[in-house]
């Protein structure tokens, strides 16, 4: 899970990084609007970015550490849940 949310941030970014790099190295010789709108594009693709790599998936359990929460009682029922959910 974690793999797949950094290899889709690391192409976003790099998605990124390719428009600014062509928009004001090539672009801009043919046309300097097609060269802002594309660095406009370029501006909003980070805070997507930072979202899908801090996105957690339905078995992520990141609200409640497994086994040393230091209430038994919930422990004990996460490991009930953890137990139904591996069959």
């Amino acid at each position: 899970m974690y793999a797949r949310r950094r290899r889709w941030y690391f192409a976003m970014m790099g998605v990124c990084i390719a428009l600014f790099v062509l928009a004001w190295g090539v672009v801009r010789l043919w046309s300097v609007p097609a060269a802002v709108a594309m660095c406009v594009v370029a501006m909003v693709i980070p805070p997507f970015a930072a979202i899908v790599a801090n996105r957690r998936g339905p078995d992520d359990r990141w609200w409640d550490d497994p086994g040393d929460s230091g209430d038994a009682e919930s422990d004990r029922w996460w490991e009930e849940l953890d137990r139904r959910n591996s069959k």
